[in-house]
């Protein structure tokens, strides 16, 4: 998957690690040089990326990290809402930073993996008035819309895709 820089990450911020600060909604969390590693490669992506595509990333930058402790450390950076998870085309879970704290909903490329992080006031609407309407209370919702992004849409157009 495509990858750029966030301007404000910062791999040696505690917290953004999902540190012993005891911002998230999780238990603390010790620090660790593996924490720290996969905080800041998440830092440094744009999209969605699944547990092996970060632990193939870790490996390249030389970092010492099993699969297991990476899968783990994923699993509670997304319990303490420090990144998204969401399922992918395939079914498989990928994570990522999102500048957006609050909910949002995602758009994602089928071929690319671009995502684009919307809100979406209308599907708020909508699902607090259906759960109103059947009774349901304390409700969660997720929405991922996929399709192709504009330079996909491009390549195939063009017949390259």
């Amino acid at each position: 998957m495509p990858s750029g820089t966030k301007a404000d990450a910062s791999p040696s911020n505690a917290a953004s690690a999902g540190g012993a600060s005891g911002t998230g909604p999780g238990k603390e969390q010790r620090v660790t040089k593996q924490r720290l590693a996969v905080s800041a490669a998440l830092d440094e992506l744009d999209d969605f990326v699944s547990t092996q595509e970060l632990y193939r990333i870790l490996q390249n930058q030389g970092v010492s990290v099993s699969l297991a402790t990476a899968y783990r450390i994923l699993q509670s950076l997304a319990e303490d809402g420090l990144v998204d998870v969401l399922r992918n085309g395939e079914g498989e879970a990928v994570y990522r930073r999102c500048a957006v704290t609050g909910h949002h909903h995602h758009l994602l490329c089928r071929n690319c993996g671009k995502a684009v992080e919307v809100e979406a006031p209308a599907v708020e609407t909508w699902a607090a008035r259906i759960a109103q309407e059947h009774g349901y209370t304390e409700v969660a919702h997720t929405v991922e819309i996929f399709g192709l992004c504009p330079e996909c849409t491009a390549l195939r157009a063009a017949g390259t895709l």
